[in-house]
């Protein structure tokens, strides 16, 4: 199969969580983090989230010039499998290209910098993952980066899809037992299933600790 190369990166507290228990956005990362963050989809050609993401956290997916000077805003891809990305939300401004990846009917939204196009489903009626690196692998996406949510990311990892995985872990506890966690989803059964990675540098960063994995395939 021919696809990007795929970079995860997330942010996380102490006890591995990702936002509040409401669901509702939470700042971990320190000012140096969100630089590193900026510069990484500054890098890359494309930008993906899940559409619970969207929901909850409403966010640009752009490149601020703040902190990358003449930023090259990379293409900015929602995994959508019910189309159910509201018409205002963020991610469909102007600042950059989005394309909506679903397995319905696509419905119009207006905007000539926008495109949905259509994407087989998996076994749980959700965007077929492998299917999606290959469409944006056609459409010239080499580099992809990946932001979340738990459940997109664990998908990744699950299908063994994942080149490297950045994690910034802050110095806080959330605490909550269904509070969302980096690698949300139903999760391996079977010692022998575990996802395996390769620890290649830890370094301070700000208040926390950023740490590069590789995935062991």
């Amino acid at each position: 199969m021919k696809r990007p190369y795929v970079i995860v990166n997330c942010a996380m507290s102490a006890d591995g969580k990702i936002a509040l228990p409401t669901r509702k956005q939470l700042r971990i990362s320190s000012d140096e983090d969100i630089e590193r963050t900026y510069k990484l989809r500054n890098e890359c050609d494309a930008v993906l989230v899940g559409i619970d993401t969207v929901l909850s956290d409403d966010p640009k997916l752009t490149v601020k010039a703040k902190y990358v000077k003449n930023p090259k805003q990379p293409l900015r891809v929602v995994l959508d499998s019910k189309c159910r990305i509201p018409k205002d939300a963020l991610v469909l401004n102007k600042s950059a290209k989005t394309l909506i990846i679903t397995t319905m009917d696509h419905k119009h939204i207006a905007g000539e910098h926008v495109k949905v196009v259509g994407c087989k489903a998996d076994v749980n009626g959700h965007v077929d993952l492998e299917c999606a690196l290959e469409l944006l692998y056609r459409k010239g996406v080499k580099k992809l980066l990946v932001e979340g949510g738990g459940t997109i990311i664990w998908g990744f990892l699950e299908k063994r899809l994942v080149d490297d995985l950045y994690i910034y872990i802050g110095p806080c506890v959330v605490g909550g037992k269904t509070t969302p966690t980096v690698a949300d989803g139903l999760g391996i059964k079977r010692e022998d299933e575990l996802i395996t990675l390769k620890i290649v540098d830890v370094s301070r960063l700000g208040a926390g600790i950023l740490t590069h994995y590789k995935m062991i395939q």
